[in-house]
């Protein structure tokens, strides 16, 4: 797990702007903490590549990677996603992460993974005039175009290599740490080639010996517009790929999970990776699957592997001075590549076709605006998502099968129950946005109904409570439905529902004779009568 995670992280570090050193950071006591304290068996904690690009694409905007003020301002962004949690924690909020579907997150992820992909390019082909503090992925593919006479011949051998020796070894068996043995063989390349003689950029000198733990110093000057952005964007991310890797590796592994408690253990890696000077952690899909692959079946492997990274802080950092710049660059690309969802796309094109143009919609909005806008878009997109739903659910009326068994089918123009009786069902909760609906259908299926309707009994059963414009919507109904002289009955009404139906009023328009326990008792009380 220390040779994948250690070269891993150094790639996220690049992606987030930040110096080499603190990328190492986020695999030491953040994720020794979050192994103390979660519930999860399995779940890896660490820089991750979607949080590091939104805290680059905003933070750019105020202050230069790699410098003091900018290392400062990451580390504020931890301790403030930190305290965003906890108080998530504290009022059990896990359900946040719900919100940010998997449609969403799946064009979320494979944008930045070609933003990420198509800002290493520079570095690889050694073209320096290109930069690399930059996540415009329009101007820097011009750039790239532009620049290419530019190739360095020796960088771009060092890439193709690089990039050979870890594809290589993933085709033999993802246990080989294809990634380390690169930084290790062109660590050793360079010292004995000299690779800055000949033209080849290095990382340059990098700190050992373990993090200081000092509070962020606040400075009159911080943008706090960009601090608070950025940790909401990484808040609402970590939330969402946090919770989806535990469930996903708790179903997988047969473990209990607690959601809310992996809230806590999550605010307090990100409070000590701040406190530490590195930047926002986030629970790891690709980490977490690393794990299971070499066999660790509980939190102990992180312990474990927290102190061998110790070891390499204190021990073995000044090697990594003289680590081509290419070589992260070429480890960031395929990071970048594996970002890039195709399989996630196709799936959700062949199942849901509406739900793919809006996972493109996200994808090109990274790709053409930047990360900030893609999660915003993101958000707003799951909500659409969840309202479209929930606005327009399937509703329901009860008949009779070809075997005379009673069954809720779909609705349709002159559906009935029995002669004179209609049993509808709404298929979801009841709010101020749906309501008409229910009347508009409740309105149609009287009119469209071949006997004229005595009886219009609504199932309650998806109703754990309602809101002021459907309560509203409910008496309304029942005035029309009182001047057509049909009686108006419900069931299934939860005790919690019923409460709201005393306090309103409402029972005593309905009145308590016409509230059944359930359809077979609405249905026997109208035959009887």
């Amino acid at each position: 797990m220390a040779t994948i995670f250690i070269p891993e992280v150094m790639g996220y570090s690049r992606i987030a702007g930040m110096p080499i050193i603190t990328g190492i950071y986020t695999i030491l006591l953040p994720m020794a903490i979050f192994a103390i304290f979660c519930s999860s068996r399995h779940l890896i904690v660490g820089a991750d590549s979607a949080t590091a690009a939104i805290l680059f694409s905003i933070l750019i905007t105020v202050s230069s990677p790699g410098s003091p003020v900018y290392v400062t301002m990451a580390s504020t962004v931890a301790i403030f996603c930190a305290v965003f949690l906890i108080i998530a924690r504290i009022f059990e909020l896990g359900f946040i992460g719900d919100f940010l579907s998997r449609t969403a997150l799946v064009g979320f992820l494979t944008g930045v993974g070609i933003q990420i992909a198509i800002s290493q390019l520079g570095s690889m082909f050694g073209i320096s005039s290109m930069g690399t503090n930059s996540l415009n992925t329009i101007p820097q593919l011009i750039s790239f175009a532009v620049n290419l006479p530019e190739t360095s011949i020796q960088t771009l051998i060092v890439s193709t290599v690089v990039l050979a020796v870890i594809l290589i070894a993933r085709r033999i068996s993802r246990k080989i740490p294809g990634a380390l043995i690169a930084v290790v063989g062109t660590i050793i390349a360079s010292f004995i080639f000299n690779f800055t003689k000949i033209g080849i950029s290095l990382v340059g000198p990098v700190p050992n010996g373990l993090p200081s733990l000092t509070i962020p110093s606040f400075f009159f000057g911080f943008d706090f517009y960009a601090l608070f952005t950025a940790a909401g964007a990484c808040f609402i991310v970590i939330i969402a790929q946090s919770a989806a890797t535990s469930r996903a590796y708790s179903m997988k592994c047969s473990d209990e999970l607690n959601e809310n408690k992996d809230l806590l253990s999550l605010g307090l890696a990100n409070a000590v990776a701040g406190l530490s000077g590195t930047f926002v952690v986030n629970g790891s899909p690709t980490k977490t699957q690393i794990a299971l692959d070499s066999g660790a079946r509980s939190q102990f492997a992180t312990l474990v592997t927290a102190a061998i990274i110790l070891m390499v802080i204190i021990f073995f950092t000044k090697p990594i001075s003289i680590l081509p710049n290419a070589t992260l660059a070429s480890i960031v690309f395929l990071i970048g590549l594996e970002m890039i969802d195709i399989s996630g796309l196709k799936d959700i094109y062949q199942e849901v076709p509406t739900e793919f143009y809006l996972a493109i919609i996200i994808l090109l909005t990274i790709v053409l605006a930047g990360v900030f806008w893609g999660i915003v878009f993101s958000v707003i997109i799951s909500l659409l998502l969840h309202l479209s739903h929930s606005y327009r659910p399937n509703n329901s009326i009860l008949t009779r099968n070809n075997r005379g068994e009673w069954v809720f089918t779909p609705i349709s123009p002159g559906k009935y129950t029995e002669e004179g009786l209609i049993v509808y069902r709404f298929n979801r909760d009841l709010y101020y946005a749906n309501s008409y609906k229910l009347m508009n259908e409740v309105m149609m299926l009287i009119k469209t109904s071949e006997y004229p309707v005595k009886w219009f009994v609504l199932d309650s059963g998806g109703f754990s409570a309602i809101d002021y414009t459907s309560m509203q919507m409910l008496k309304e109904l029942k005035n029309r439905l009182d001047e057509l002289n049909i009686i108006f009955a419900m069931t299934t009404v939860l005790p919690s529902l019923e409460v709201q139906f005393e306090r309103s009023g409402f029972i005593n328009v309905l009145g308590k004779e016409n509230l059944y326990k359930n359809v077979a008792d609405a249905i026997k009380s109208y035959e009887n009568q």
